[in-house]
């Protein structure tokens, strides 16, 4: 195998498939970068058995052949060269030697024969979602997956999507994230949950605008299509939380508040707050305004905020770091917080509509 290659595209696909490539496996082909060219372009794929990603670049093919390359070893070799094309070499004992202005190097390859099939999504009708959007959704809701792989089907998100319609749901077990969204849809509802690290990908490789990304739906695997990069992933088994069953409908208390003052006044009063002091933030709903306040053994912090409240007195507390992921990622100037008692959930809303819905567990004060 022997090709040409401008150094910045070829050095760019190959950090971005490095994502998906594994760091300790006791497979070695799977700690390297595929590399396999065809007529006039080289394709580069990465896969840890669980995601996998795809992507090509224009290059001058002067002998077709692939190889498997050490990702960590080749992505920053591609990083430091000094000219703007790189040659990538292979002879018969998988000996890759690399070009660029004066500097040479020499990489021992594996037989691209070891390297595992990906799998193949054979879907009749893919589903389309603006790009832009779709990574939104996804911004908004990965934050809730659980860490812990207990329950395995918890740490990723939930797709629904159904006629005129597509959810996102993450849960954790101390909060739950849903973003809703019209979509252009009229098939057989689907429901399928997607692991944290393809939507991560999917996060770093859609661009900002409304280029559309493709979604093949299979029965174990999912494969996206994003700008020139293909998404290969596997689907998450078991049983996800009933969770509009835990959504409060008899809410006593309504606070409509600013969501960049709320989100101030929680950082500021959660400065005295550290991993070795963790202690809740103690908020307060009462009379047009939200106090809130935070003891720990370092020192004390209260503040307030001027807002709507309707309903009565509530005085709860919570993880601020809970709260504030999901204040954060809230796109609208207010937001609607419903509250039911010190003991239940509450719920952030925009304060017109329904496109998001945070739910946050209540700590003991």
């Amino acid at each position: 195998m022997k090709f040409i290659c401008d150094t910045q595209k070829f050095s760019e696909i190959c950090s971005n498939v490095q994502r998906s490539v594994s760091t300790k496996s006791t497979i070695p082909a799977i700690e390297g970068i595929l590399i396999t060219t065809t007529d006039n372009s080289v394709t580069v794929t990465g896969y840890d058995l669980e995601v996998g990603v795809i992507t090509s670049a224009p290059a001058k093919v002067e002998e077709q052949g692939s190889i498997i390359l050490n990702a960590k070893i080749l992505c920053d070799i591609l990083r430091n060269l000094p000219s703007q094309t790189v040659s990538i070499e292979v002879d018969k004992k998988l000996s890759a030697k690399i070009k660029s202005g004066d500097a040479e190097f020499s990489l021992l390859g594996i037989n691209p024969q070891e390297y595992p099939e990906l799998p193949t999504v054979n879907s009749t009708f893919p589903i389309s979602v603006k790009g832009e959007l779709l990574k939104d959704m996804i911004r908004k809701t990965i934050f809730a997956t659980s860490e812990n792989d207990i329950k395995i089907v918890h740490t990723g998100v939930r797709f629904e999507i159904s006629n005129k319609l597509i959810r996102l749901v993450a849960v954790d077990g101390y909060r739950l994230a849903i973003r809703n969204e019209e979509l252009d849809y009229e098939g057989d509802e689907q429901i399928f949950v997607v692991p944290k690290k393809a939507l991560n990908e999917i996060i770093k490789l859609v661009s900002d605008d409304e280029a559309p990304v493709a979604m093949n739906i299979g029965k174990r695997h999912i494969v996206f299509e994003v700008n020139n990069y293909i998404i290969v992933s596997r689907l998450l088994d078991g049983e996800f939380l009933n969770y509009k069953a835990a959504i409060p409908t008899n809410e006593k208390t309504k606070v409509i508040a600013n969501s960049r003052m709320l989100i101030n006044s929680i950082e500021r009063t959660a400065l005295v707050i550290t991993d070795r002091t963790r202690s809740p933030i103690r908020c307060i709903f009462d009379e047009d305004m939200i106090k809130t306040s935070a003891m720990t053994t370092l020192g004390a912090a209260n503040d307030r905020i001027p807002a709507e409240v309707s309903g009565e007195r509530i005085e709860i507390g919570f993880n601020n770091r809970f709260i504030l992921d999901a204040l954060k990622v809230c796109d609208t100037d207010e937001v609607l917080i419903k509250l039911v008692s010190p003991v239940h959930p509450i719920t952030i809303e925009p304060k017109e509509g329904n496109s998001f819905l945070f739910l946050v567990l209540p700590v003991k004060l």
